[in-house]
């Protein structure tokens, strides 16, 4: 499927790819979209939705889809009793699609006019926009909404500023929150919202949204299995893996961290295919499989009962993240970081294996 982008480029945007705002069909979580419906036209929505569930399952496509349906329909009471299906080229779509509806304020990671990028949190300075946008009237008597993609971005700055929007919100003024961690906001935040847990597609689901989307899906039956078994209900995983050779990377990753020495030639093989000029991407993709697989080797030892090695698997977790923050906040050398980390993620694991991680 060919497009012409019409919103604005953002921190995790993939090249030829709609944002969720620009994707008028919303696949799954059927429930949630019922329930807030429904509550609208009642008139019991509550003030702020907090959206849970992992990157990449249709949660901002959510968000919009919701924050259509709320400015295109003044009266909740007359409000259609589901969430309606977009007409692409409607003026509504299109200025909610450019973040330029006056009624809905959109916030996530600013660009960093430093490195070119974009920042790896959302700061205080752009929460700080939530109070002039909050100041103002809606433009005409409608609601108003406020979308945070995704809330696990905020630095604890911008989190407080944006616990006081949610203490004292002004009448028919929304917050959707979009969280994939959840647990790592802060209480207060988390208490003062209504939470939606959106899980990850059917497997069918992810594989007919590539489709939707004009991307390829294997024609093997195994392959297709493969890939929806690796993307774990996420369409973004999915077509990471199968455009960006995420497979791969996961792979090599997973065979350098399970290996009983460290082979810093394959090691070195992978750091330079994630990290030249144009692979960017790649790098993103290097480092969320590694904390990745950090997590889930972390998870998977707690519930086997193996305290101590869920311990310094999640320490190694930590570091490799702060790691990470560091070299995109820094732009420090990405070819030294994938190379370093590698071997610290290597250490982690060797280390849980230990008789006494048991």
């Amino acid at each position: 499927m060919s497009f012409t982008r019409t919103a604005p480029v953002q921190h995790d945007t993939i090249e030829g790819v709609p944002e969720p705002s620009e994707h008028a069909h919303l696949v799954g979580h059927a429930e949630a979209a019922d329930l807030v419906a429904g509550a609208f036209r009642a008139g019991r929505l509550h003030h702020a939705l907090l959206l849970a569930g992992p990157a990449g399952i249709g949660k901002a496509t959510l968000a919009f889809r919701l924050a259509f349906h709320l400015l295109g329909n003044r009266d909740p009471s007359q409000a259609p009793a589901a969430l309606e299906l977009p007409d692409p080229t409607s003026p509504l779509f299109r200025s909610i699609a450019q973040n330029a509806h006056p009624s809905l304020l959109y916030l996530t990671r600013p660009a960093n006019d430093r490195t070119k990028g974009f920042k790896t949190v959302i700061t205080v300075e752009e929460i700080r926009r939530l109070g002039r946008f909050l100041a103002m009237t809606s433009h005409d008597g409608g609601h108003r909404v406020v979308i945070v993609d995704p809330v696990d971005d905020l630095n604890t700055s911008a989190a407080n500023a944006l616990l006081k929007g949610l203490e004292e919100p002004p009448p028919r003024t929304v917050f959707i929150l979009i969280a994939h961690s959840p647990g790592r906001l802060l209480p207060t935040i988390r208490s003062r919202c209504q939470t939606l847990r959106l899980q990850p597609l059917a497997d069918a689901d992810v594989l007919a949204v590539l489709g939707q989307l004009g991307l390829p899906v294997p024609d093997d039956t195994g392959a297709r299995a493969a890939l929806a078994q690796r993307a774990e209900g996420s369409v973004r995983n999915a077509i990471l893996l199968t455009e960006y050779g995420g497979l791969e990377i996961a792979g090599a990753i997973d065979a350098l961290l399970d290996a009983p020495a460290f082979d810093g030639a394959a090691a070195a093989r992978l750091a330079d295919a994630v990290t030249g000029r144009e692979q960017a991407m790649q790098f993103d993709l290097f480092n969320d499989h590694l904390l990745g697989s950090l997590a889930a080797r972390a998870a998977d030892a707690a519930r086997a009962g193996a305290a101590r090695a869920a311990d310094r698997l999640a320490a190694g977790w930590s570091d490799i993240r702060r790691a990470t923050v560091e070299t995109d906040t820094f732009n420090l050398d990405r070819r030294q970081h994938a190379m370093s980390q590698l071997m610290a993620a290597h250490r982690a694991v060797q280390a849980a294996r230990m008789p006494d991680a048991a």
